[in-house]
């Protein structure tokens, strides 16, 4: 299951057909990519994108990046083969679109049972249905599909995404509740890095662990956004020193900036500091 020290900051979107691009994925800053045979890939390209990958991936040069390959869904013409061609494929990990129930995550499991699946959570039934997905053995990640899934609700655009915030939450909420990361959906707008910057800073304060991203020219700000600032770190190391200083005294309780510091604050502020060691080990 997923590891609080996984970096997802930023989940790029490659299409798999695209030899180019997927070159020069490898030297890309992002923690994670998507390789992608469904939306990206046209239906006359599918047989070569699944080549084109298999190319790609047994040339490898990915480093550290989390490998995700997204399939088409069981129910198109695609998604037996891609599963087939993924048997042989080195990656690490399959994700699926369109998830509504857990049945769907072991379909996949069945077929490829050492591969830990993702869920695309994109449609109300995949929504109402997120802890029955999220408690799945082999389910390791949610993706969040805000295009779809605003296109489901029928929502109008708003910049602060209010129509969407209550499906975001429900996803967010069964994901925490089973051990799940969470990665939020696109920003389609991808020369608006001021845009850009406050839909990552709502996701992360939302919960999520990271963002999808359509264009490399978004890494950049999903990587900051996502990271834990020096003033963060900072504060998490001056919490868990003033609450272990209390407790070596017999005290339950801490202050700092004259705020209260119990013990799940040093929880938190433990995880901050691990995932700061995890992306500076990572740049090294």
């Amino acid at each position: 299951m997923p590891v609080e020290t996984s970096l997802t900051r930023s989940v790029l979107y490659i299409p798999a057909s695209k030899e180019r691009a997927l070159e020069k994925a490898r030297g890309l800053e992002t923690d994670a990519i998507i390789f992608d045979l469904e939306d990206a890939v046209a239906p006359d390209e599918k047989e070569t994108a699944r080549a084109v990958l298999r190319k790609a991936l047994t040339q490898g040069g990915y480093g550290s990046r989390l490998r995700i390959v997204r399939i088409n869904g069981a129910e198109t013409e695609w998604g037996k083969a891609d599963i087939e061609a993924l048997k042989t494929m080195d990656f690490d990990a399959v994700l699926l679109p369109k998830v509504e129930s857990a049945a769907d995550i072991s379909n996949v499991n069945s077929a490829l049972p050492d591969v830990p699946v993702w869920a695309m959570i994109e449609t109300p039934k995949g929504i109402l249905h997120a802890e029955e997905i999220a408690v799945h053995p082999a389910l390791e990640g949610f993706v969040m599909g805000t295009n779809d899934l605003a296109k489901e609700l029928r929502c109008r655009f708003r910049a602060d995404r209010l129509p969407l915030i209550g499906a975001l939450q429900s996803a967010l909420l069964a994901a925490r509740a089973h051990g799940v990361i969470a990665i939020d959906g696109v920003y389609n707008a991808f020369k608006d890095d001021a845009g850009l910057a406050l839909e990552c800073e709502q996701g992360r304060d939302l919960g999520f662990d990271g963002k999808t991203l359509i264009h490399p020219a978004q890494l950049a700000t999903a990587n900051r956004v996502f990271s834990p600032s020096a003033a963060e770190v900072d504060l998490a190391n001056r919490q868990i020193e003033a609450y272990e200083t209390a407790e070596a005294v017999g005290q339950g309780v801490a202050v700092v900036d004259g705020k209260i510091v119990e013990n799940l604050h040093v929880v938190t502020a433990r995880q901050v500091l691990s995932q700061a060691k995890a992306i500076a080990e990572a740049q090294e």
